[in-house]
């Protein structure tokens, strides 16, 4: 369950400049650390903590080889993993140039059908109990704790 705070920030830009806005705030960002998810591995099958390190250390090289090469990798369960270049457009094919009209790489993950699922499953719930708090000063929109996993 990700559980949510009601926060405010005062409108700096646009028609409502100087108004008060509200939104919900995670409470928490929760993690599984790494090494909470090779305990949990661990747990579920007949490796080794040391088998489940290298495992995940092998499967990183083996990602970064693939993506450097240009290919995609499919991760099995979890989804797949690809390059995407993107373009500016140019007016004529002499400025279509590697240095002028191609962005900076970016890795897309798409998750299949299970992860989505998942997702779309996971419970929300909004604590109307508490304060309306000020706006973060961090500007991601979220709430500053790392909290613990339940994991």
């Amino acid at each position: 369950m990700i559980e949510f705070e009601i926060k405010s920030r005062v409108l700096t830009i646009g028609e409502r400049k100087g108004g008060t806005a509200y939104y919900a705030s995670p409470k928490s960002k929760q993690k599984l650390t790494n090494r909470l998810l090779v305990e949990r591995i661990v747990r579920e099958t007949s490796l080794s903590e040391g088998d489940v390190k290298n495992a995940l250390i092998s499967l990183s090289n083996v990602v970064c080889e693939a993506l450097q090469m240009g290919m995609s990798v499919d991760l099995a369960e979890l989804g797949s993993l690809r390059l995407v270049v993107n373009s500016k457009m140019m007016e004529t094919p002499e400025q279509v140039t590697v240095k002028d009209a191609l962005k900076a790489p970016k890795i897309s993950f798409t998750p299949k059908q299970k992860m989505r699922d998942a997702a779309s499953n996971v419970e929300l719930s909004i604590d109307r109990n508490k304060p309306v708090s000020s706006g973060d000063t961090d500007g991601d929109g979220g709430g500053d704790d790392d909290g613990g996993s339940p994991l």
